[in-house]
């Protein structure tokens, strides 16, 4: 079951109603951590995507006031030798303790995706991961673990801007490696692995949440509103949709450290494509 989750009513938010909305829901969310410490529950959110999708940016928007011993941020990068051949004993290890939040930048799916896209796992691998994944799952889930698994979506031509623009930034030069480069030029396969990974390891236990990330600051917006909605705590206050004027003037945008102010909409919706990730 994939479930793709898009907030419609952020389509035309200005800096203004996204900071107040920000505010909102990263209130709500600290409740949930809250909850999540006195109940020493444990809850385990991944993010994926492709590359400049806005995973790390993601992750920042949703910690930042949140208490700081009582989240970790999971990043493990390339595997050792061992690592590869002991896939789930690599990831067991990074699950969240009983009071923590744990968010996953990249998680065990990149053997679903990057590793066989490019090469870094034998076919035999990749099999055996699909076949156990979900099995794995429900033992964690069975153990107590609450996962959300985030997959943020982007179009080829977005994915192409925002590659562009790192190339060319002076402050983000450093986040496209080599390995980023080779990756973009292999979309369909990408996109043929992805399919496959919603197809098979989406059930209603464990199910992915599609997030439009064309646009990186109403993509936040929407995993964070889901993740609310799905979840129970204390004190939790309904997030009743909010209605934007239609008519919203004075649209923001920085770029590189610059701000592009008094902007009408059709000037945001094409600057708003290359914005920094705050």
């Amino acid at each position: 079951m994939l479930v793709s989750f898009d907030q419609k009513e952020y389509q035309k938010l200005n800096d203004k109603s996204y900071q107040l909305e920000k505010r909102r829901l990263q209130i709500e969310l600290l409740k949930l951590q809250e909850d999540v410490i006195k109940n020493k529950r444990r809850i385990c959110i991944v993010l994926e995507g492709r590359d400049t999708a806005g995973k790390s940016s993601a992750y920042k928007f949703f910690t930042q006031y949140l208490i700081p011993k009582n989240f970790k941020y999971v990043n493990l990068g390339i595997p050792t030798k061992w690592e590869s051949s002991h896939w789930f004993q690599r990831w067991k290890k990074v699950i969240p303790k009983k009071g923590e939040i744990a968010f996953l930048d990249r998680s065990w799916y990149t053997r679903a995706l990057t590793e066989p896209v490019m090469g870094y796992c034998s076919e035999k691998q990749y099999r055996d991961f699909m076949n156990r994944v979900i099995p794995w799952e429900q033992n964690l889930i069975d153990d107590g673990v609450e996962i959300i698994k985030f997959y943020f979506s982007l179009s080829q031509d977005q994915q192409k801007r925002r590659m562009k623009a790192r190339k060319h930034s002076e402050l983000k030069y450093w986040k496209l490696s080599p390995n980023d480069e080779r990756i973009v030029t292999k979309w369909d396969a990408f996109t043929l692995y992805k399919e496959q990974m919603f197809e098979k390891t989406s059930p209603d236990l464990s199910p992915w949440i599609a997030i439009n990330a064309n646009n990186k600051m109403i993509a936040r917006l929407t995993a964070l509103r889901f993740l609310l909605n799905q979840t129970d705590y204390e004190e939790k206050k309904l997030l009743k949709p909010l209605t934007w004027s239609k008519n919203i003037n004075n649209y923001k945008v920085l770029l590189e450290g610059v701000e592009f102010n008094n902007l009408d909409y059709e000037q945001y919706k094409v600057l708003s494509k290359y914005m920094d990730d705050e």
